[in-house]
C-alpha cells in the first residue's frame, strides 16, 4: 500500500491554525484528513458550555478571572500563565488563551496528556492535582463541550450528576 504524506503526519498538526487531523492514528489512511474548521473556540462557547449546566455559575476566581462553578466547586476556568511557568515552559509556553479543566482523576489527567501534547499541557503547579490546562484556539467545539461536561460531573454532587445524566440520556432502544 502507497503511503501518503498524511499516513506520515502524526495527529493534529496545527501549521495552519484552523486545520485538525480527522480520525485516529491506525486506522484507515483514507479516513484520516486535514479538516479545516471555521471557527476556534472562544470564552463564549465555554461560558454558554458551562451556563448550559445544572447549578452552574460563573464567578471570578481568586485572582480576578473567569471561573465557573458547579455548588461552588470550580471545574472549569480562565488560566494564564504565571511569570515561573512562562521560564519553566520557556519556548513551549502558548500565547494563546488557556482554559484550566477539572479533570475525573490523575489517570485521566495522563491520558489526556499523552492523547494529544499539543492541546492538552500542565505545569508543576498542577503536579498531583487532577487538572489539565487547554489551549482554547486549538480545540474544536465537540471536544470543548465533552471536556467541560465531564468536568462538571467531576465536580458536581452526586444527585445532580445523576438527576443530569437521567435527564440527558436517549430513550432505551425497544422499550
Amino acid at each position: 500500500m502507497r503511503s501518503t504524506i498524511a499516513d506520515r503526519r502524526p495527529p493534529r498538526q496545527y501549521a495552519p491554525r484552523n486545520a485538525q487531523v480527522i480520525g485516529r492514528p491506525g486506522g484507515a489512511p483514507h479516513a484520516r484528513r486535514l479538516a479545516y474548521r471555521r471557527e476556534v473556540a472562544s470564552w463564549d462557547d465555554v461560558r454558554r458550555i458551562a451556563l448550559g449546566l445544572p447549578e452552574t455559575s460563573e464567578r471570578p476566581s481568586y485572582d480576578g478571572v473567569a471561573a465557573w462553578r458547579v455548588k461552588d466547586k470550580p471545574f472549569v476556568w480562565e488560566r494564564p500563565l504565571r511569570g515561573k511557568e512562562l521560564q519553566e515552559l520557556g519556548s513551549a509556553a502558548p500565547d494563546g488563551p488557556i482554559l484550566g479543566v477539572r479533570v475525573a482523576d490523575l489517570g485521566v489527567k495522563e491520558a489526556l496528556l499523552a492523547d494529544d501534547p499539543g492541546l492538552f499541557f500542565t505545569t508543576p503547579h498542577f503536579d498531583g492535582y487532577p487538572s489539565v490546562l487547554v489551549r482554547l484556539d486549538r480545540i474544536d467545539l465537540p471536544e470543548l463541550t465533552e471536556l467541560i461536561v465531564e468536568a462538571w460531573y467531576a465536580r458536581a454532587p452526586k444527585r445532580l450528576a445523576t438527576a443530569y445524566q437521567a435527564q440527558t440520556a436517549p430513550p432505551e432502544a425497544g422499550g
